[in-house]
């Protein structure tokens, strides 16, 4: 897994990338962790997910969650530095969204995290 660098994700473009990108077929386990997906469930559907073990399985879910939480914190403060953002007022639904998005985030690592306990 590479880190992930924060300047990479700005709002559904990307910047400077270092990460090729993904197409259709062609997502692997480890492009998914370090694009940030967490779910579990998702996650399974790759045939190396269940060579791991559970610690290593918790692990790459908590860097997901981490890489997650940055991408839309990041986004976040993208979006909040904008130039005249007082004359842009759905930049304000955008911010909404994004700190949305960030609580579910947290939601999710609360309920994984126990889950994945239980497991192992």
């Amino acid at each position: 897994m590479g880190n992930y660098d924060e300047s990479m994700e700005t709002g559904g473009e990307t910047v400077g990338a270092s990460v090729p990108p993904v197409t259709a077929g062609k997502m692997t386990l480890a492009k998914a962790i370090e694009l940030g997906e967490y779910n579990p469930d998702y996650l399974a559907t790759f045939p190396e997910w269940h060579e791991l073990s559970p610690h290593i399985q918790f692990q790459y879910v908590r860097q997901a969650l981490e890489t997650r939480r940055r991408m839309l914190v990041v986004q976040w403060a993208e979006t909040n530095n904008m130039m005249d953002f007082s004359t842009k007022p759905h930049l304000k639904i955008a911010l909404d969204n994004i700190h949305k998005q960030l609580k579910k985030v947290e939601q999710d690592r609360e309920k994984i995290y126990t889950e994945m306990a239980d497991r192992g």
